[in-house]
């Protein structure tokens, strides 16, 4: 089972840009692919970027780290065009659906 940390000051931060708390989990129960994030780590923080599909097809990217052995997303946004494209070469997956 997958645990998350949620406050109200990254509820807030993924909402502003259009994603639901809802729809992050489901993101993270279906499968990303996930990076380390270097440059936005700390010693006493890793770190990591992740992207995938939302439940509605749109393609999302999430900034996270581990907390307390949950996961808590930092930051979550649908993907822009340009990175949809550099993406998609690398993950097939990748990609908006004809009516997004």
């Amino acid at each position: 089972m997958i645990n998350f940390d949620w406050d109200h000051g990254n509820s807030a931060k993924c909402e502003k840009h259009g994603l639901t708390r809802v729809q992050i989990e489901a993101m993270f129960r279906a499968g990303l692919h996930v990076a380390p994030d270097p440059e936005h780590s700390s010693i006493a923080e890793q770190r990591f970027v992740a992207i995938g599909m939302t439940p509605e097809g749109r393609p999302a990217f999430i900034a996270f780290c581990w907390r307390d052995g949950k996961i808590r997303p930092i930051s979550a946004r649908y993907m822009h065009a340009r990175e949809v494209v550099r993406y998609a070469e690398t993950f097939p997956e990748i990609r908006s659906r004809p009516d997004h």
